[in-house]
């Protein structure tokens, strides 16, 4: 069963960056891709972006195409997202786990989460 936990959240004002990182229990290779999703206050979770363990093919939402990149190194089982030029609709709690989009995730292999909070 695959666990994942994320790391890297933290305050930042509009236009900044911050580099999240998710750390996998488990080979992240028996699935297809793993996804950075999120969840702002009052909303639905969406996915942000995946990358597929094998050819590192990569995914983005429209909404963050452009100013974040997504990135995995296989030997420290790690999946990141840079996020450069945050905007406030950015914030939101960031989780990473299998698959690409929510209909197709488990949710019971996202970790707990880390808090990105964009504002001046």
């Amino acid at each position: 069963h695959l666990q994942l936990a994320e790391s890297g959240g933290d305050l930042v004002q509009p236009g900044g960056s911050l580099r999240l990182s998710c750390v996998a229990s488990g080979s992240t290779l028996e699935y297809y891709a793993i996804g950075w999703f999120r969840q702002a206050p009052g909303k639905e979770p969406e996915g942000v972006s995946c990358i597929t363990t094998i050819n590192r093919i990569t995914s983005y939402a429209d909404f963050v195409k452009g100013r974040f990149t997504i990135s995995t190194d296989n030997a420290k089982n790690t999946i990141d997202l840079q996020m450069n030029n945050l905007k406030p609709e950015d914030t939101g709690v960031y989780y990473c786990g299998p698959g690409c989009t929510i209909e197709t995730t488990s949710r019971e292999s996202w970790g707990q989460g880390t808090q990105v909070t964009v504002s001046s």
